[in-house]
């Protein structure tokens, strides 16, 4: 039976000849990782792929990001001449230290593509140079987001403030993220809340320091501190429903210069995790509320805040049943899981899809010789890729941008 999906295009012959560039692309930015909101070596990799194709490039003025846009032959340039979909592909590294033994192994000292963002960048220009050489038979707009600033630094956010969307208004956005804990052409993902919000939360909680052997002569804030944490997590276990959870989890606690001395304050630091905006807004009160009702209790100073991180990943139900259905049928494709839940995990193309419906997925990659049970996962210094399965990755990425244009959401 053909899916209702099926695109006009079999991807197959035309993705075969971008692999061997998109292989070589994606060692070259593996080799030299940057990180954060400015990777100049990567922007330069990827427009150098993308050089001599009928694209309109448009950089960010606040990060080395840039959209490519390409305008279908068959009406491209905005809502009154075919629709417009944006792929978004991440370019920025982690700052660790790779362990995978690769000939094309980083050579940046601290810094590694050990969350596929390299992978992703390929794909994304082995898709942009497919579609460009069938440009004639699109009907609409794609827009390639390449951005840096993933990993924490609200690239997608930056580069949306910059004003890119409104360049080429995209009605729809979509995007791939490799697993190396999945089989090989694997497509998981899932309606609605599929990654996390990020909020890290701060508070200093002030005592009055003293001898360690008096400390009915002091006001101690150490134990405070721990009454803090221990009331968070019954905040969490009693108070969140678990329907809608939440993680809020104390990661680093500084304090004290000597055994015998007790100090005059201590700082608390941790992450806040959660899948509604509801749930988000109730615990970022609820944070400041009880470390600072503890702190006052005990005679102490509890001082708060909040670190605004990525938004909740929504994935948009329509968008996400085009990717579904996709799965099966593209080359290389071995079909969908769903996702049972969502990931605590978060990821700033949540910022996108804040503007405009549209999905995520994450891709298997596992080796064929590899467990991919047990396979280094993600931001993990060994983590390694099946390099042939990014012809599925460009693939999806083409099928996707086709079946939207020729079809929306619908």
């Amino acid at each position: 039976m053909t899916s209702t999906l099926a695109t006009r295009t079999d991807w197959s012959a035309i993705v075969a000849t971008e692999l061997a560039d998109v292989i070589a692309l994606r060692r070259a930015i593996h080799s030299e990782p940057e990180v954060g909101l400015h990777c100049p070596l990567t922007t330069a990799k990827a427009k150098a792929a993308l050089a001599g194709l009928p694209l309109e490039i448009r950089d960010s003025t606040s990060t080395t990001g840039f959209i490519a846009i390409l305008r279908g032959g068959r009406g491209g340039g905005g809502a009154s001449n075919g629709r417009t979909v944006l792929l978004r592909g991440d370019m920025d590294a982690l700052p660790m230290t790779e362990e995978t033994g690769l000939p094309f192994a980083s050579t940046i000292p601290g810094a590694m593509h050990a969350c596929g963002h390299d992978a992703h960048t390929a794909m994304l220009a082995g898709a942009a140079k497919a579609l460009c050489a069938r440009r004639e038979e699109l009907s609409g707009t794609i827009v390639f987001m390449f951005q840096p600033g993933e990993e924490g630094h609200h690239g997608a956010r930056h580069m949306i403030a910059d004003g890119l969307l409104d360049i080429a208004r995209p009605e729809a956005a979509f995007a791939l993220h490799i697993l190396p804990n999945a089989p090989a052409g694997t497509f998981v993902g899932r309606e609605g809340a599929m990654l996390a919000s990020t909020d890290t939360v701060l508070a200093t909680i002030r005592g009055t320091g003293g001898h360690a052997a008096m400390p009915h002569d002091a006001i101690d804030p150490i134990p405070v501190a721990c009454a803090i944490v221990t009331a968070l997590q019954q905040h969490v276990a009693r108070r969140v429903p678990v329907a809608d959870p939440a993680v809020l989890t104390i990661t680093q606690i500084h304090a004290g210069s000597s055994h015998n001395i007790i100090p005059g304050e201590v700082k608390l630091m941790g992450t806040l995790r959660t899948l509604s905006e509801s749930t988000r807004s109730a615990m970022r009160a609820a944070f400041h509320q009880v470390a600072q009702g503890i702190a006052t209790a005990h005679g102490c100073v509890a001082e708060t805040s909040i670190e605004e991180g990525y938004p909740v990943t929504m994935n948009d139900p329509r968008a996400t049943r085009v990717l579904r259905e996709l799965a099966g049928e593209v080359p290389g494709a071995s079909g969908w899981t769903t996702m049972s839940a969502p990931i605590m995990g978060g990821e700033d193309f949540s910022y996108v899809l804040r503007e405009v419906p549209g999905a995520m997925a994450f891709m298997g990659v596992a080796a064929p010789d590899s467990d991919w049970r047990t396979n280094p996962p993600l931001h993990n210094t060994r983590m390694t890729i099946d390099e042939q399965v990014m012809a599925t990755g460009v693939a999806m990425h083409c099928a996707v941008a086709e079946r939207f244009l020729d079809r929306g959401l619908d």
